[in-house]
């Protein structure tokens, strides 16, 4: 276990190699290392505010001074806030995730999603704060937080986004993102950047949505004749309710007005759902555009699999972690300690051993320091 112990610093001494200690070092009674390695080992143990990891860090002292210095002893709460405050929130993210994106790219992933989620209790209304935004980049097919960016409001998305693919390694990878990021400049970004797009539409682009909408019309009236058409349908049952999808891709003309606004603009595609419960129907459709070539059945993976970072992210950190019940007004500490609980859901997902949800092995976590550090024994970060 010491061995174990031991790789799990030097993976965390790696990460945070470039990050600035804004302290004055003369006057810190605590190692920043110690400090971040508590609340790292802490969130997984099921530490979710300052008090929390005030509390984890005492009943496991005598642990963890097998590996850490902790000079000052374990730090206050009070320590643990004004510290984790002080971390300027963008930085501390970019380091923190070195960690996902070295498994990422061990395991080869290719679907990339981005979306926000409100820190719904982060406001203040004495000072006119919103509440915080962030912005993250989920691997669609391995689970793992890649980036995360924070802003302040839902509209500022616009703008994180970009600054998030600066981030992140997107050549090869299929980049999905809801109607909010549907803008040329961040399409054009994605394939300046290698990666290829697929992008919802919704009124925040009522041109393209509507040129797009026409387009398939005329598709559907002529039997899709002389156009790049393919299709793809599949059917779930469960939970009392009965789905199915149809997938059609079109390869929008190159003669087109709007593939010369979008960069290397090339299919549409529009998803059709028919869901039955109790014996009644309800339609939708959806609107994509995509880089991509007209492949029905890779594009509706796409789309389909978009939606599992609401589903086994941003759901599981408000019922297994309770990140919307979290009253932190503080903005840098809210987005930091929310960016740890993005980087322990990633890894406890990672965990092959222990055939349990996130609930479930965070309390294994506190209870067994072994299985702890097996859950921060996925990979190595390179130096």
């Amino acid at each position: 276990m010491e061995e174990t112990a031991q790789e799990f610093l030097e993976t965390l001494n790696r990460c945070f190699a470039d990050l600035e200690d804004p302290r004055v070092q003369a006057s810190c009674e605590h190692r920043l290392i110690d400090i971040l390695a508590i609340t790292v080992l802490g969130v997984s143990c099921g530490a979710d505010d300052w008090t929390d990891l005030e509390t984890f860090g005492r009943l496991r002292h005598d642990w963890l001074q097998t590996f850490l210095e902790l000079p000052g002893g374990i730090p206050s709460h009070d320590t643990f806030s004004r510290v984790l405050g002080l971390l300027e929130r963008q930085q501390f993210a970019a380091c923190l995730f070195q960690w996902t994106q070295a498994i990422h790219e061990a395991t080869g992933g290719k679907l990339l999603a981005i979306d926000g989620k409100a820190l719904r209790r982060s406001f203040a209304r004495k000072s006119g704060k919103a509440m915080r935004h962030l912005v993250t980049a989920w691997a669609s097919d391995s689970g793992l937080t890649l980036g995360q960016v924070s802003c302040e409001e839902k509209s500022n998305e616009i703008t994180a986004i970009p600054e998030l693919l600066k981030l992140l390694n997107v050549k090869g990878c299929t980049v999905t993102i809801d109607a909010m990021g549907t803008q040329t400049q961040i399409a054009a970004q994605i394939r300046e950047q290698k990666g290829h797009y697929v992008l919802a539409l919704k009124g925040n682009q009522s041109g393209l949505a509507r040129d797009m909408q026409r387009l398939f019309d005329q598709g559907m009236e002529t039997g899709f004749a002389g156009m790049q058409h393919d299709v793809h349908q599949t059917s779930e049952r469960g939970h009392g309710r009965e789905e199915e999808r149809t997938c059609h891709v079109i390869e929008v003309p190159r003669d087109h007005p709007q593939r010369k606004r979008w960069k290397d603009l090339r299919t549409l595609a529009v998803t059709i759902s028919r869901r039955t419960v109790d014996g009644k129907d309800s339609w939708e459709s959806r609107l994509s555009v995509s880089s991509h070539g007209p492949r029905a059945k890779r594009l509706a993976h796409a789309i389909r699999r978009h939606w599992s970072i609401e589903n086994s992210q941003h759901w599981v950190l408000d019922v297994s972690f309770g990140e919307d019940a979290r009253r932190q007004q503080d903005r840098n500490g809210a987005a930091n300690l929310a960016a740890v609980r993005r980087l322990t859901l990633s890894l406890l997902r990672q965990e092959p051993t222990l055939k349990r949800v996130a609930k479930c092995k965070r309390m294994a976590c506190a209870l067994d320091p072994d299985y702890l550090l097996k859950v921060f024994h996925t990979t190595k970060i390179d130096a």
